[in-house]
Parts: C-alpha cells; sequence; structure tokens
C-alpha cells in the first residue's frame, strides 16, 4: 500500500500544476492548450536551468554549458559535477514534461543527486520542445551529443531519463546501436513514455485512475512531437515498437496509478521476447516518476536500487 506521504503527495501535486484533460471548445480545448504552451515557452526563452529544489547548488556544484548543434539552430546542454569532483563517469540525462515542458527544478534535484552521491558528471540536454518542435529537430543531434560522451568518458557512461525523457533515452539508445557508434554501459528509465501510438487498449483504463496525466493530453503531446501519424509508430518516437535486441543492461521503474504504465508493460515484454536485460520494477498504486518526488519513502526505495545498479 502507499505511504501516508504519497498518498498526500499524489492528492495535492495534480491540484497544484492544475492538472487538467482538455475539452472540446473554450479555455481547455487543443487550440487554447497549444497556444498557452507556445506563449509559455516564449516567455521562458532564455532562462537559465532552475536550480532552486537544491540547496545551496552554487556552493557544491559546478556547471558549464555547451551550445549542440541541431537542424535549423542549437540547444544548451548543462554539464554539472559535484566541486572538487573529477568524474571519470557520465550520465546523460534526458528531461522529462511530455516534449512539451523544460527542466524542472525537480530534475535538477535528481541529477544534483546522481553527481553528488556517485561522483558522476551529468549531462543534461535542453532540447527543442513541442509543439514548435518535433522529434526530427533534435534527435540525430541528441544521438551525436550522447556518443561523444560516451566516448569522453573512460569510467563508462549512463542514458537516463524520466518520462518523455526516459522514452526520448531509449530511442537514443537505438539509433547509437542502429548507427554503430558508441553506447553506455547502462539505461536508467523512469516511467518511460515509449508507446506514443497508444497501441495498447488498456490505457484507457488507466486514464480513470491517474490523478496527473490525461489521455486527451497524452495524444496532443504525442501528435506534435510526431509531427505526423505516420511517425508516431518510428522507433524514434515510440522506441518499445522497435527491435530491442542488442540494447545496454536496463532498469525500469514504473507505478500503476500512471497512465503510461501500459505502455511500459509491453516494453517489459518486448524485452523479455528479445533477449535484452532488462529489470523491471513496478510499483502498485504510485504516480507516475514516483522516484523523482520529494519526501516518499518508496522514491527513496527506488534510489537505494538505483544506486545499487549503477555502481
Amino acid at each position: 500500500m502507499p505511504s501516508l506521504t504519497h498518498q498526500a503527495l499524489a492528492w495535492a501535486l495534480p491540484r497544484l500544476r492544475k492538472s487538467r484533460d482538455l475539452d472540446s471548445a473554450g479555455a481547455g480545448s487543443l487550440a487554447a492548450e497549444r497556444a498557452r504552451i507556445e506563449a509559455w515557452h516564449r516567455s521562458t526563452a532564455g532562462d537559465p536551468m532552475p536550480t532552486n529544489a537544491v540547496t545551496r547548488f552554487e556552493r557544491r556544484f559546478v556547471v558549464s554549458r555547451e551550445e549542440v548543434p541541431a537542424a535549423g539552430g542549437s540547444f544548451p546542454a548543462y554539464v554539472l559535477a559535484a566541486r572538487g569532483a573529477t568524474p571519470s563517469r557520465t550520465v546523460v540525462y534526458v528531461h522529462g514534461g511530455g516534449y512539451t515542458a523544460g527542466i524542472d527544478p525537480f530534475h535538477v534535484r535528481y541529477v544534483a543527486r546522481l553527481a553528488d552521491r556517485l561522483g558522476v558528471r551529468v549531462v543534461l540536454p535542453d532540447y527543442p520542445l513541442a509543439p514548435e518542435h518535433t522529434w526530427r529537430d533534435s534527435h540525430d543531434a541528441l544521438v551525436d551529443l550522447t556518443a561523444s560522451w560516451v566516448s569522453r568518458s573512460p569510467g563508462g557512461a549512463v542514458l537516463a531519463g524520466d518520462s518523455a525523457g526516459g522514452g526520448l533515452a531509449l530511442a537514443l539508445a537505438l539509433s547509437l546501436r542502429d548507427r554503430g557508434l558508441p553506447q553506455p554501459d547502462r539505461l536508467l528509465l523512469h516511467a518511460p513514455w515509449v508507446d506514443l501510438s497508444t497501441s495498447t487498449p488498456e490505457t484507457e483504463e488507466y486514464d480513470a485512475v491517474d490523478p496527473w496525466l490525461f489521455l486527451g493530453k497524452l495524444r496532443a503531446y504525442a501528435a506534435w512531437w510526431a509531427g505526423s501519424e505516420a511517425d508516431l509508430t518510428r522507433p524514434e518516437v515510440s522506441p518499445a515498437l522497435g527491435d530491442l535486441a542488442g540494447l545496454p543492461r536496463a532498469l525500469v521503474f514504473q507505478g500503476t496509478r500512471d497512465l503510461l504504465t501500459p505502455g511500459t508493460r509491453l516494453l517489459a515484454r518486448r524485452a523479455a521476447e528479445a533477449g535484452w536485460d532488462l529489470t523491471y520494477v513496478e510499483e502498485p498504486g504510485l504516480l507516475h516518476v514516483y522516484p523523482l518526488l520529494p519526501l516518499v519513502p518508496e522514491a527513496r526505495r527506488a534510489w537505494r536500487r538505483t544506486e545499487a545498479f549503477l555502481r
């Protein structure tokens, strides 16, 4: 049974974030949602990486920024390490947010913990977002960025991500393999969004129990990121539908109070069929990306397992 802290967060978080699905018209319509997101992107363009969820961040960590060349321009990637550390190992962390939201303070909180506790360097790309951009605008650039850091990390490299970022991390791993580029030695995925085509019919059942994610928005964001209906099933967009053989060892966390549960179960089944070494951890009744949530004992349990997997 979920802890009382988790239950309290499951009640409060959707209300604090004003989570709601799309309506057929008015302020909750698809057109209004697109306009809202585009206006939000304009208002936050150029904002620095949000570090306010990490105590004394500037005193504890060093951050540099590199520009990643991409189709039609470039985007930043932040490189973070604990002060005084000389990491030989790298984690490339791809943030979630439904492909429409940028780096969140709790993403920074999580990667700072990785850097601090594991003594690694973390690369956090701030990739272009939908609806203004599709996967085609950044995929090749992210593949090259990841390959570059893997080749520069004599202590090994991890490719990780949460939600949309978890799906994108897996898609990058597929492309690295297919292009014969250097691969990470581990994959760490938190509630990854791996099937944007929503091919699993039971997804609608989970829409009724997830207080945070909504099927209408899921389909809209998927269409924006894919750019066309034909691209929804491409492995660069829906990696669970691709060839999963020959990938690095993986650890996947998933709670069952999550609209993405059917997709991650599909991934686990297809991984077993492909002979891919994937450890799938499913926790009953827990929210989307629960290992990133603050204060909950379930997240501490996931962290202990993560540390053991990555060491």
